[in-house]
């Protein structure tokens, strides 16, 4: 089979009528009973209280405007483009500076690159901004087949670069989009100028399991860790079902706004500075609710799932190191953050803040920009 190369434009244009479709499912959804002692909307220890998701669903249906959200996405040059069988959307949004570098951001889940919306125009003056969504994220759907997994991402990823003319580099990367950006420079060490991870204390979860413990901890810092780990094994329900059931979830996740809602919404519950704050305490409401709009407009709840089966299952080595320069922005850090994660002080840009927390680009946009900006000048 002969690829198509081409770079097709793109806009987003959601049907009315799937946005009616959208309206009448929330007016008539059909909510739990209330529990008796469960009224605090600020409590999430069982994960999103009813009486919070009732107001945010309220507002999703009365107060969201999907077309105002739309046409602030389609500010931004769009394409899809074909890659191994598999449809893939884009941003590209090209500086108007002809000696700015070309920066691919990767995002995880359950973001979009609605996720970097706001980081866009804060970039502009230096970078070419390229969001490629991942298999069966957004409008990079629907799924092709199975087998799409970090690995095959990434390799088409790289080709979307190239289809761009850019044959050098700069990346950027949260949650798995980090593991995307890190599989970039490891494979493509020639092509790629420098990377740049947001991270922050859930990076600790995978230690003693994904990544060994660093030698010479106390027993003391092993308890931290074993704290944080933990703590963390609370809000990994989502993990374990879309690591080995995306297709039972992903048929409530499709039906169901509210389920969608809840299944997305309380993963931005953040806890920085000192302070517990509900999702659109953390992000800004209207842009939380856009990430979820494309999730159920696109049908990807379901689809994305299945990207974390497929990577789940396919014995992938997480860390492959490489020679290009690395970068690490941490948020809502944790005082062994760099003792576990960089214990050889291996990465030479390494900044903590005590701000933000799992989406700094939603969180924390300028201190984001600023410390992408500050680590690719000390390279150039």
């Amino acid at each position: 089979m002969i690829e198509n190369n081409a770079l097709t434009p793109f806009r987003i244009d959601i049907a009315q009528a799937d946005v009616d479709d959208l309206h009448n499912r929330l007016t008539h959804t059909r909510w739990p009973i209330p529990v008796p002692g469960r009224g605090d909307r600020t409590d999430f220890s069982r994960g999103i209280p009813l009486p919070y998701l009732k107001e945010l669903a309220e507002y999703w249906r009365d107060g969201f405007d999907w077309r105002a959200q739309e046409a602030k996405l389609n500010e931004y040059q769009q394409f899809t483009t074909v890659v191994d069988g598999q449809r893939f959307h884009l941003v590209h949004a090209r500086s108007a500076n002809p000696q700015a570098t070309p920066l691919i951001l990767n995002h995880g889940w359950p973001g979009s690159f609605v996720e970097y919306q706001r980081l866009i125009p804060l970039l502009a003056d230096e970078f070419h901004v390229v969001i490629a969504s991942p298999p069966g994220f957004g409008f990079s759907t629907p799924l092709s087949g199975t087998g799409w997994e970090l690995a095959r991402t990434t390799e088409a990823f790289a080709e979307i670069m190239t289809r761009l003319g850019y044959e050098r580099f700069a990346a950027h990367g949260t949650d798995m989009g980090s593991g995307i950006t890190g599989r970039l420079a490891a494979l493509y060490p020639q092509r790629v100028i420098g990377t740049h991870i947001g991270a922050d204390p859930r990076y600790l979860g995978l230690v003693g399991d994904k990544f060994p413990f660093p030698d010479g901890l106390s027993d003391g810092e092993i308890a931290q860790l074993e704290a944080v780990r933990t703590a963390d094994t609370a809000d990994h329900g989502y993990l374990l079902m879309q690591n080995h059931r995306p297709d039972t979830i992903g048929a409530a996740l499709t039906d169901s706004p509210v389920g969608q809602l809840a299944w997305i919404a309380e993963k931005f519950k953040t806890k920085a500075s000192g302070d517990n704050r509900t999702p659109d305490e953390s992000v800004d409401r209207d842009q939380l609710l856009t990430n979820i709009s494309l999730y159920w407009f696109t049908r990807s709840g379901e689809s994305s799932a299945q990207f974390y089966y497929e990577s789940e299952h396919s014995g992938l080595d997480l860390l492959m190191p490489s020679g290009v320069p690395s970068g690490w922005a941490v948020f809502d850090t944790h005082p062994l953050m760099r003792r576990t994660m960089d214990p050889g002080k291996a990465i030479g840009h390494w900044s903590e803040f005590t701000e933000g927390g799992h989406f700094p680009a939603m969180e924390e946009t300028e201190l984001l920009a600023d410390d992408i900006r500050t680590f690719f000048h000390s390279i150039s």
